[in-house]
């Protein structure tokens, strides 16, 4: 079977989760084509896997006008009602006001150009990661091109502004949709009525257990591992507020940052202003193999994140038996059992953090068992190859 998968930005450093669940899918027998609206920048390409996806990824932008007029004119001549219905679909589920609905005239023309590309690879279904932007050029594409879509549905961003994305009419459009999670799914079926919900199933994101090689703890553990998005929302700034608590208890506490982003400056001067910079190490992006080496060397996985869907860096820590301290977010305990596979906090709780902190550097047999049970959670429920075998068969 051939279908194609459709981003709006591949493949990124944070994004390994598609590159693993395109790779196993292929891997299934399936043929996937990869699209993406634009390139990634070159940061991004940290390991062989991004540079392999990006050099077989078909990119929509920069479109050259003439090819732009071409495709659209082959698609009004070939299919002048799936044209037509394709110019509606834009213009009902258009964001309102004049910028919204100039963005969905650019979206519109990508989509065109889409489905010319999959009409001439003889691709009839298109599956979509994140529901936003991207995931509005695929549903006018499969429209436009008489095909099918689905989409992935992560969160949390989407379910912050989901009248804006219309997520209702992309749910009611698509042949299923991919959730990863029970909260992912619940919030899902807010937005559609009930004979609908049958579409929304169920497939976690995940990692290969076997690439991992969980790790023992003894002694002290005084290396914490953070690995994400440089970001405020992702809570750096309250781990950092944590570990200033603890300079007198715990004076070899250091924590390596792994990541990038937009804010990176602005989360290294909090560091700074806490007189932290010796105690953080900022490294920048890695890729798959160097963020599995470091793992190795950590004793504890930390995630104090405000906003997330299912973390699939905390399923890393958890194959690698890296225990983990994070928040009681959305579907994160669907992950984290809390005192079984690892410790759950309060978001923004300062005090719940630093005490977690305190409680995990000083008891090996604690992490030991955390890392364990965090190991088989993962290898029982989020491993990639079992969780793309049902996407497959859904396929």
């Amino acid at each position: 079977m051939k279908i194609a998968y459709l981003t709006g930005e591949y493949p990124r450093a944070t994004d390994t989760f598609i590159q693993r669940e395109v790779s196993n899918l292929r891997k299934h027998g399936m043929a996937v084509e990869t699209f993406s609206i634009r390139k990634p920048s070159e940061e991004h390409l940290v390991g062989a896997e991004q540079k392999a996806e990006r050099a077989r990824t078909h990119y929509l932008l920069p479109l050259n006008p003439l090819f732009l007029i071409w495709c659209h004119l082959i698609c009004a001549l070939r299919s002048p009602r799936n044209y037509w219905q394709g110019i509606k679909l834009a213009w009902q589920t258009s964001q309102p006001g004049f910028k919204g609905g100039l963005f969905q005239l650019f979206y519109f023309l990508e989509a065109v150009v889409l489905a010319h590309k999959l009409r001439q690879q003889d691709i009839s279904h298109l599956h979509n990661h994140i529901a936003n932007s991207s995931c509005t050029v695929a549903m006018l594409a499969a429209k436009i091109g008489g095909g099918t879509f689905s989409f992935t549905m992560h969160g949390p961003h989407i379910f912050f502004e989901p009248h804006r994305w219309r997520l209702d009419e992309k749910i009611r459009q698509a042949s299923f949709v991919s959730c990863i999670s029970h909260f992912c799914r619940s919030q899902g079926m807010l937005f559609v009525s009930p004979d609908h919900w049958s579409k929304l199933r169920i497939i976690h994101c995940g990692v290969e257990p076997d690439l991992f090689q969980p790790k023992q703890h003894e002694g002290q553990g005084n290396h914490l591992l953070y690995v994400g998005r440089l970001a405020a929302m992702k809570g750096l700034p309250v781990l950092f507020e944590a570990m200033d608590k603890l300079k007198d208890q715990l004076p070899d506490l250091k924590l390596t940052v792994v990541g990038d982003g937009g804010e990176r400056s602005d989360i290294e001067a909090i560091a700074q202003e806490l007189d932290l910079s010796d105690r953080i190490d900022f490294v920048g992006y890695k890729s798959q193999t160097e963020v599995r080496e470091y793992l190795q060397t950590a004793d504890i996985f930390v995630l104090p994140s405000f906003a997330e869907g299912v973390p699939v860096v905390l399923m890393e820590a958890m194959a690698a038996g890296v225990p983990v301290l994070t928040t009681r977010i959305a579907g994160v305990p669907e992950l984290v059992t809390h005192n079984e596979s690892g410790w759950l906090v309060p978001p923004g709780d300062t005090v719940a953090l630093a005490d977690g902190l305190k409680m995990l550097v000083n008891d090996a047999a604690l992490r030991n068992q955390f890392g364990k049970a965090g190991h088989d959670k993962v290898v029982a429920e989020f491993n990639v190859v079992q969780e793309s075998k049902k996407l497959s068969e859904i396929f």
